[in-house]
């Protein structure tokens, strides 16, 4: 069974015990235009005790606000009170609750293109807000007056750009004039929230767009502090010739293309990344211009090659060189060099390990450690074929240390 299935069997039992029920929200959106929608979304007159008493598989993870997940044949559906909400204090959470009609529920929603509802039984779009007017017309535009909007959950204006870039819409002006009238107030918001919304601005195909829309209202300077113009610019004409699908932490990377490594990791520790992603990001910001070297070594190829993140590396360097409007000749050369290599493993493991290297001779400690490097740069060179020339090879080298001192 689908999400849509579950929500739609979800809705046929609350009819038939009484209730209203509609698919509600994002889903009614993407419906509308077209889109796969990820989740369907139920809202009804059934308060909270009443959904969990007809349901046998419950969540209450929000049933003092009003919502309930119903757990049906392995999905997951939000089944939600029709509710208006108000005395916001913390730019997210209401003050109080109170169950309500459809309109009044359209009414506290964010944007009027996610305010719909939709009647699966009679086929019917309801719209109190002028979603599908504003669907039609490609534009974002809040439920009502921005600012009131906004300050009931600050992130709603990164939401607004959001899905400006994801879906190619314009801001309508009166709620573009209100983010930016209010960005500053972002920062009340959780590292983990405002990542999550920067995730879903990025990694979209319109991803320039929208960084261009952070900068210009004001929300990456609040979020991050200290973009220069020729940083802005640099960000979105890199973000604007990376390749259609990417992962956020090659977004971010391109984001702050224009920072050294160590200032842009200390700006993005705001967004609680994982250990993974600042990893990823440290390696792509590092080896900025180092896959420009015509001169690199065969084991030095091998070894960058074999990183985890070098496509996203090739990936970067090709959108900054674009963004330059430079050569990418060095990075097609590379890409032969690579190419040429064949089906080989290009990180083997050392034909010796430290114990056989002691045993030829080798005393624990530095000098090992040198030796051990010195021998795996060799054999990625392609100068060790088998453990006979690594032997001789190894005791060449001690026997030219020994001469040396």
């Amino acid at each position: 069974m689908t999400n849509k299935q579950a929500a739609i069997e979800i809705i046929n039992k609350l009819h038939r015990s009484g209730f209203q029920a509609l698919l509600a929200g994002g889903c009614v959106r993407d419906m509308l235009l077209g889109r796969p929608a990820k989740d369907y979304d139920v809202a009804t007159d059934a308060e909270p005790a009443d959904v969990i008493k007809l349901f046998k598989r419950t969540l209450k993870v929000g049933a003092k606000f009003g919502v309930v997940m119903v757990l049906a044949d392995g999905q997951q559906i939000e089944v939600a009170t029709f509710r208006s909400e108000t005395g916001y204090t913390d730019g997210r959470h209401p003050g109080s609750v109170k169950f309500t009609s459809p309109i009044e529920d359209a009414k506290r929603r964010d944007f009027t293109i996610n305010a719909m509802f939709y009647d699966p039984l009679q086929k019917e779009v309801i719209d109190y807000v002028d979603g599908r007017a504003d669907l039609e017309k490609r534009i974002v535009r809040t439920v009502g007056i921005p600012k009131e909007r906004f300050d009931e959950d600050y992130l709603r204006m990164l939401r607004a750009v959001r899905f400006s870039a994801q879906l190619g819409f314009g801001i309508e002006p009166k709620t573009w004039s209100a983010v930016c009238a209010n960005a500053k107030n972002i920062v009340r918001i959780s590292g983990e929230r405002i990542a999550m919304e920067l995730e879903g601005i990025l990694i979209s195909p319109n991803r320039s767009v929208g960084a261009s829309m952070l900068i210009t209202s004001g929300l990456a300077d609040a979020i991050f502090h200290g973009f220069t113009s020729r940083q802005s610019e640099m960000a979105v004409r890199v973000l604007e010739h990376l390749r259609k699908k990417v992962d956020f932490a090659l977004a971010l990377a391109a984001l702050f293309v224009a920072w050294t490594t160590e200032a842009a990791l200390e700006k993005m520790k705001v967004l609680k990344l994982s250990r993974n992603q600042i990893k990823h990001i440290k390696f792509l910001l590092a080896g900025r211009g180092k896959l420009l070297n015509k001169d690199m070594s065969l084991s030095e190829l091998k070894l960058i090659a074999a990183e985890p993140y070098f496509r996203d590396l090739y990936e970067l360097q090709r959108a900054i060189q674009k963004a330059e409007k430079k050569s990418v000749a060095a990075l097609a050369s590379l890409r032969r060099r690579i190419k040429a290599l064949g089906d080989i493993e290009l990180k083997p493991r050392p034909v010796l390990n430290g114990n056989e290297l002691i045993e030829l001779g080798a005393v624990p400690g530095p000098t090992l450690g040198q030796l051990a490097q010195e021998m795996y740069i060799a054999q990625l060179e392609g100068e060790l074929e088998t453990k006979k020339h690594a032997h001789q090879w190894v005791r060449n080298w001690l026997e030219k240390r020994r001469t040396i001192r």
